[in-house]
């Protein structure tokens, strides 16, 4: 019986290669943690647009009402008898 070993098979330029043994492993590895990092690096990128976005909202929308109540407090039409 055939022992299975772990094995890669990367093509290039028509031509394939095959990977087996240790170096299967840290092919196999390498491309794991790239993937890893390019996921968290991912996460991280919209938790901070979703923070910045946040921040922006927490004073954007608050001036926008406080300049809403000023403006209506001192326009000339429907004037209250301030």
């Amino acid at each position: 019986m055939d022992e299975q070993r772990p094995m890669l098979v990367v093509e290039r330029n028509g031509r394939a290669t095959v990977v087996t043994g240790w170096r299967a492993w840290l092919l196999a590895v390498a491309a794991l943690l790239s993937g890893l990092v390019t996921l968290i690096f991912l996460a991280l990128l919209f938790f901070g647009v979703a923070v910045a976005v946040g921040a922006v909202l927490l004073i954007v929308v608050p001036a926008a009402i406080i300049v809403a109540i000023v403006t209506a407090l001192f326009s000339k039409r429907g004037q209250s008898g301030f």
